[in-house]
């Protein structure tokens, strides 16, 4: 019988090899610390740093990849590329666990507050949650960026305060990140305004290639020592729009946008962080009755985002919030204001 790769890859580790796997968890629960790339047999400082420039900087990144597309990246053996890999398939237990433990592994979630209840009460009842990506679409001035702003300061509040006690990325495609408006928002909150600007890594992406760079950038840092707790992107497609135009370049678009999405969702999970995302709209032109407002990214966006959110302006100066998708919560839709404050209940 031929041995497919996955055969030969638990074949590659024996049983002298699994103690000394063993050993490593051991060591590292001991010190409280996570087991890094140079624990792997076969991986020393010069093929870690190869494989970090290659962006593979833990040990998720290089069980997923196949031993081939390792040893082309780090210039490893094959036979040590397998060992590596499962060393850190071992280490990191990939594999099936009971929707017990499963909760018990989901405790550590976090929240944080928009700044409105009735919104926190649309998201499940304290803000959004992190491992997961919550997307904002909606027409210009619906709020998709003043919400991202306040996400942004909120999330340096205390837990008990609705944040999360850590800083923030923004990922800026449309020029829409305003200093100013970051510190009106946090004198509102009573927060040091200074203080809270020097909490958010702001970064401006130029293009779409340098965009999806920017979230290899964001797992350096967090490796770095920075507690980032939330990742926003204003926008998630514009970049993606304006350099795959027509039909001809939209099978091109959405395999790049999916893979992008793909990293997000893997950065969410493995850092136990959230990510917020804004997306532009279109007009639908074959809808006939109701709202023609339709979100870029097709279904591609619509089964990568956690929770989708639809935005657009309400009577008298108010902003209204439809829940749109989720795993676990009813459609539903609720009013805020956008102020000086930030998103608050009642203007």
């Amino acid at each position: 019988m031929v041995k497919n790769e996955s055969d030969k890859i638990k074949e590659a580790v024996s049983g002298e090899e699994e103690s000394e796997i063993e050993e490593i968890k051991k060591t590292k629960k001991k010190e409280g610390k996570e087991p890094e790339l140079t624990d792997l047999p076969g991986i020393g400082p010069a093929v870690s740093a190869k494989l970090e420039g290659a962006g593979i900087t833990d040990l998720m990144g290089l069980a997923v990849i196949g031993p081939n597309e390792l040893s082309d990246i780090s210039g490893i053996s094959p036979a040590v590329a397998r060992k590596a890999i499962q060393a850190a398939r071992s280490l990191l237990d990939l594999g099936f666990v009971d929707g017990a433990e499963f909760a018990k592994r989901r405790e550590n979630t976090l929240n944080i507050t928009t700044g409105s209840k009735n919104f926190d009460e649309l998201l499940g009842g304290k803000g959004i949650e992190s491992r997961a990506i919550t997307e904002a679409y909606g027409a210009f001035g619906s709020g998709k960026t003043q919400l991202g702003l306040t996400l942004a300061v909120n999330v340096q509040m205390p837990t008990e305060k609705g944040g999360a006690n850590g800083k923030c990325v923004f990922i800026d495609t449309e020029g829409t990140f305003r200093p100013a408006r970051i510190k009106q928002v946090a004198e509102k909150m009573g927060a040091n305004p200074e203080k809270v600007l020097k909490n958010i890594l702001v970064a401006r992406a130029f293009n779409s290639d340098h965009q999806i760079l920017l979230v290899d950038k964001v797992s350096e840092l967090i490796k770095n020592g920075e507690p980032i707790k939330l990742v926003i992107i204003d926008s998630l497609t514009a970049h993606f729009r304006a350099e795959f135009s027509g039909r001809g370049q939209l099978a091109d678009r959405q395999q790049r946008l999916n893979k992008y999405l793909h990293s997000l969702m893997k950065l969410a999970e493995q850092h136990n962080l959230a990510i917020y995302v804004t997306n532009q709209v279109m007009s639908n032109p074959a809808q006939m009755f109701g709202d023609p407002t339709t979100a870029i990214g097709g279904n591609i966006v619509g089964h990568a985002s956690t929770y989708r959110i639809y935005l657009r302006r309400g009577k008298q100066g108010s902003r209204v919030a439809k829940l749109i998708d989720s795993p676990n919560l009813p459609d539903n839709e609720c009013v805020f204001f956008v102020t000086e404050g930030g998103v608050v209940d009642n203007a």
